[in-house]
């Protein structure tokens, strides 16, 4: 039961990553962008740690690229203001 629990959990983690980062786009607001890699940062982390293969750690370059697109946003933001 207890890894059913976690299971959920992550996948909990991951849909409102997901929310978070179609809302952000739709609104092109940064902050709820980074909002979403620094959420999505936790469960990558927990692959990545523990792997000993190279694409075991593969999926930290997705909140990488989250924040990175946020970056962009930010930048883009301050330029038109």
């Amino acid at each position: 039961m207890d890894f059913f629990l976690s299971g959920v959990g992550l996948w909990i983690v991951i849909g409102s990553v997901l929310l978070l980062l179609i809302l952000g786009l739709r609104k092109k607001s940064w902050q709820a962008i980074i909002l979403s890699g620094a959420v999505l940062l936790l469960p990558t982390l927990s692959l990545a740690v523990g792997a000993s293969d190279w694409w075991h750690r593969l999926p930290i370059i997705l909140p990488l690229a989250i924040f990175v697109l946020a970056y962009f946003m930010k930048k883009r933001t301050e330029r038109i203001i």
